[in-house]
Formats: C-alpha cells, structure tokens, sequence
C-alpha cells in the first residue's frame, strides 16, 4: 500500500465529502498544539442527509456500519481542512467517541462504530489505529442514525 496518506486515500479511491457547517453554535473543530478536536459529524453527504432512523429498528448493523463509515469520512474531510488542506499534515488518529442511535435491546454498538475506525485503519495504516469508545443513545439530533467525533494529531 502507500507511503502516504494521500497516496493512500487515492489508491483506496476513497471520495471525501465537503466539510459541513456547524449546524448550532460551536465550531467543526479547534486546534491546540498539534492537536485537533473535531466536533460530532453526522450522516450528512454534501448537505443530503442519510442513514435516518434507529439501528436495531429501521437500520440493520450493516446500514449501521455504512452510517458510521459516513460520518468518518466527514472526520477526514473536516480534519485535512484542520491541516490546511493536505492529509499528509495529519500524523495520527488518537480517539473516536460514537453515538449510536438504538433500540433500548441493542447491544452490537461497537459492531457499527467499527465502519469509522476501519476507516481510520484503512486510510491512515498503522497511524489510524485510536482509542475509542461505541454507546447507545435513544435519539440523535436530525433523526440520524449514527454521530462520530475525533481527536486527531497533526505533524
């Protein structure tokens, strides 16, 4: 595989979205030091929400899955935008938190939350390996299924 980041993501033929706007008062993410911490991204493709509903109920563990590779992507989008625009400027992935928008039975949390961070894994090598952590909720903000946020390093 690649040497780069980028030369990875090419290879992958990976598509990122654009970075979304802040949907309420905060910002999509803060930079301190080489660090930086990016807020909650949805399941939101250039504007088009997707993946509506809850996992165990109107969304399989698969459509889970696809739903938290969505929100990584918008990670990568927002934090190469962190970088100034090059993912070669990102060192490593240091953490994902993932929201799960569940029925109250569902236990397979981290099986869904696995779509981000294998998409870490697959784009950033050995640099996207993180701590983590997967939990229920009984609702997301917009009906989504899935959020995710990061904290990331930079060169």
């Amino acid at each position: 595989m690649a040497d780069t980041h980028s030369a990875r993501l090419g290879a992958l033929g990976i598509e990122l979205p654009e970075p979304s706007a802040p949907a309420a008062n905060y910002i999509p993410y803060v930079v301190s030091g080489k660090q930086v911490f990016i807020s909650g991204q949805v399941t939101i493709w250039n504007g088009e929400r997707r993946f509506i509903g809850r996992v165990g109920d109107d969304l399989s563990v698969d459509e889970g899955y696809q739903a938290a590779r969505l929100c990584g992507l918008n990670l990568i989008a927002q934090a190469i935008h962190a970088a100034g625009g090059d993912i070669d400027n990102i060192k490593r992935v240091i953490k994902l938190g993932g929201f799960v928008n569940a029925t109250a039975d569902f236990t397979d949390h981290p099986k869904v939350i696995n779509g981000a961070s294998d998409l870490m894994a697959e784009v950033f090598g050995e640099h996207g390996k993180h701590a983590r952590f997967a939990v229920g909720s009984v609702s997301l903000p917009l009906g989504i299924a899935v959020e995710v946020d990061g904290v990331f390093e930079l060169v």
